[in-house]
């Protein structure tokens, strides 16, 4: 499966950028890529009104793009059940050159950690006559073959006689419910044995069991396996069909959680200094183990950005993700990439007419919902083509959509503008933060936020309140000028609030005559009249 691309617009997204990237995210699926629009917050009333009216669900929440532990290309699905044996998990190990596996319950819950040092430790110590395992462990593990089977679990002390007859005959205790009997052609011994109940025998080398025996063993449920091992490599081999929750292991280690950054991965491991890190998701399920020189296997989030193109108004952790596309239309930042990348700037009033664009380009029919988003994200960005940013290509684009969806544009531009207008509900600090841009000018910082209203009359009432806000906020935020635009659609104008430490730059951008609260007269555009105005003067 090809990986995934998002596709998402600003951190402040509104109708054009929420709307371009549905768009998007619906041609480059239909030209045969997997992507997923998203959203970087919260989207505004005015959004949800039109993703609403056109039965459009809103896009996820992407948090950020930085390198997450699930970018790394560690040892997926390596892992193995506590209840498999040391032989399986050795040979798991091998084949996957690890000398640690992450054990597993029944659940896919991490229990902890088996490693080759595990079973060093238990055979130099010499502590293997016990075993605690299972009838088909055993014939995996000594390449047995099944004789006779009554119990599954097998649990018992290992034993082989090497005694001569006569002196077996004289010990006591030597064989008894709990024995696990590794024997050959002793006829003698193994009738003892399964006279006195043993829980399992074993007969090595390419032997056979006589035929009465075999009856009289069927006749005590005597456990039986062949092996064609000697009896000294069955010894040595047979501890390892230990069932691994009965064996050695480690039950606490520190695990990585598959969303855990990259960054912060690499300051757990110059803290702990291990060498295997099991992966985890939120629920405690192990997904597999990662080790150091995996960190060398990096693949980055891929992504596409609509309507920006700024470090600063972009995902959190950029710089970690592979950008492969940008569409917009504002001006160019200094934003790089490391490869080649399909790029589409116009000078255009909405980045949905670009999205129109390559529909065309691209031949893929528009359906009826994906052009009513475009439509809107259109009339939002223009405000209804009243905005100077307004191109003879975004009315063409307008006329095209209005004629496929067969919507009254005017009326859905008073529907939208009155959807996003709720400002009774919403604080004074929620309203000058609805939509809002930040722009670094000759190392000064600008706050121009920006408000469509029908209702100027409402906020200009509170001037004094939003004037000592604007004030108190770029002290705190130390911005060098912080302007608030009140935008009435219908009188074509917008009227302006700022901070106390921006006045001047602000008349001389303006004119001398403007003070708080001024109308300015056909200016409705951030980008591309307020912007500019303060630019010029700063520069």
């Amino acid at each position: 499966m090809k990986d995934k691309i998002y596709i998402f617009g600003h951190k402040k997204p509104d109708t054009d950028s929420v709307c371009s990237a549905i768009c998007l995210s619906y041609l480059q699926n239909a030209l045969g890529a997997n992507t997923e629009a998203r959203i970087l917050s919260n989207i505004n009333d005015e959004t949800k009104y039109v993703l609403n009216k056109f039965k459009i669900e809103i896009p996820k929440i992407l948090n950020d793009v930085k390198l997450q532990v699930k970018n790394i290309n560690y040892h997926k699905d390596f892992k193995i059940s506590i209840k498999e044996s040391v032989y399986n998990a050795f040979f798991k190990m091998q084949q996957n050159d690890m000398s640690t596996i992450p054990l597993v319950d029944d659940k896919g819950q991490f229990m902890g950690t088996f490693a080759m040092k595990d079973i060093a430790k238990k055979e130099m110590l010499g502590n293997n006559t016990t075993i605690h395992t299972t009838y088909s462990h055993i014939i995996n593990t000594i390449k047995g073959i099944e004789v006779l089977k009554f119990n599954e679990e097998i649990e018992g002390i290992i034993t082989n006689i090497d005694l001569r007859s006569t002196t077996f005959y004289q010990e006591e205790d030597i064989l008894n419910k709990n024995t696990i009997l590794i024997v050959g052609d002793r006829h003698s011994i193994i009738e003892e044995a399964i006279n006195k109940h043993i829980k399992l025998l074993i007969i090595t080398g390419h032997n056979k069991i006589k035929e009465e025996h075999l009856e009289l063993a069927k006749k005590h449920k005597i456990n039986i396996i062949y092996t064609n091992k000697d009896t000294y490599e069955t010894l040595l081999t047979i501890g390892f069909a230990s069932i691994i929750e009965y064996y050695h292991y480690t039950k606490n280690l520190v695990c990585v959680n598959e969303n855990l950054d990259v960054t912060d991965l690499n300051e757990l491991i110059n803290k702990t200094k291990h060498s295997y890190y099991p992966v985890i998701d939120n629920a405690n399920k192990c997904l597999g183990l990662i080790k150091l020189s995996d960190l060398r296997d990096i693949h980055p989030k891929k992504v596409i950005l609509v309507d920006h193109n700024e470090l600063s108004q972009s995902a959190d952790g950029l710089e970690e993700a592979e950008i492969i596309g940008i569409f917009d239309h504002h001006k160019l930042s200094t934003l790089g990439t490391i490869k080649p990348i399909n790029f589409r700037s116009m000078t255009v009033g909405s980045t949905c007419t670009i999205i129109y664009e390559l529909f065309k380009e691209n031949k893929v029919k528009i359906p009826e919902d994906i052009a009513c988003l475009l439509l809107s994200g259109i009339i939002s960005d223009t405000l209804l083509l009243k905005s100077p940013t307004t191109t003879k290509i975004d009315e063409k684009v307008f006329n095209d959509l209005v004629k496929i969806t067969q919507i009254d544009a005017q009326k859905l531009a008073i529907e939208m503008f009155k959807a996003n207008d709720s400002i009774k509900s919403k604080s004074l600090k929620e309203i000058i933060y609805l939509d809002y841009k930040t722009y670094t000018v000759d190392k000064r910082t600008i706050i121009i936020s920006q408000i469509t209203t029908l209702n100027a009359k409402a906020i200009l009432k509170q001037k004094s309140s939003y004037i000592k806000f604007l004030n108190k906020e770029s002290e705190m935020q130390k911005f060098d000028i912080m302007l608030f635009v009140i935008t009435d659609i219908f009188k074509n104008g917008s009227y302006i609030l700022f901070n106390d430490k921006a006045k001047t730059i602000i008349k001389d951008s303006f004119g001398e005559d403007i003070e708080e609260g001024a109308f300015l007269d056909n200016v409705v555009s951030r980008k591309k009249q307020i912007l500019p105005a303060i630019m010029s003067i700063i520069k």
